[in-house]
């Protein structure tokens, strides 16, 4: 369900669409009814509201959902790690470092942490592999990973704090590095 100020957002922005384009905002309503849920995912009498809202057919929401993979059915954590592990992100020691995340968080691939804070999902690319290893935290890419920055990510989520502001890039790992 869309809370009042997500319902206050939405109609914002749909002052921006031509009245017959609604549909155009279908991502944004998405995304709002994911913010909104305790479980990070947009229920089915969500996206029956979306859907409402936006005067389309419930299936096209359903079907917006289904299509873009940071829009969720099932519960998921607050944030979602997608860790690339693609073959020029593993040469340069992703496969290991992603065996470091899960052994860190305590969970395996496609589990939630235990207090709902982060799930984590292998990706094939995320389109950093010169900055491996990489991964994305929601909408924002972590790269030149080492585990004492990994930590701090960890530490700066669960504090709350916004990752953008505090994290600067380390410097690059030579293909040779160890990691």
């Amino acid at each position: 369900m869309l809370s009042e100020h997500s319902k206050q957002l939405l109609a914002e922005r749909l002052t921006h669409y031509p009245p017959n384009e609604k549909a155009s905002a279908v991502i944004y309503a998405c995304y709002l009814a994911q913010a909104d849920s305790p479980t990070h995912s947009i229920t089915q009498q969500a996206a029956r509201e979306i859907a409402e809202v936006l005067e389309m057919d419930p299936t096209e929401v359903q079907g917006v959902i289904g299509f873009y993979s940071l829009l969720f059915e099932e519960p998921m954590g607050k944030y979602v790690i997608h860790f690339c592990n693609d073959l020029p992100c593993a040469l340069r020691g992703a496969d290991r470092f992603y065996e470091f995340v899960r052994a860190r968080l305590g969970i395996e691939d496609g589990e939630t942490t235990p207090d709902g804070l982060f799930t984590i999902e292998h990706a094939m690319c995320i389109g950093a592999c010169h900055r491996a290893p990489c991964m994305q935290v929601n909408l924002e890419f972590q790269e030149f990973l080492t585990e004492e920055k990994f930590d701090r990510i960890i530490e700066l989520l669960r504090a709350g704090e916004p990752l953008r502001a505090n994290m600067a890039d380390a410097e690059p790992l030579s293909a040779a590095a160890p990691l």
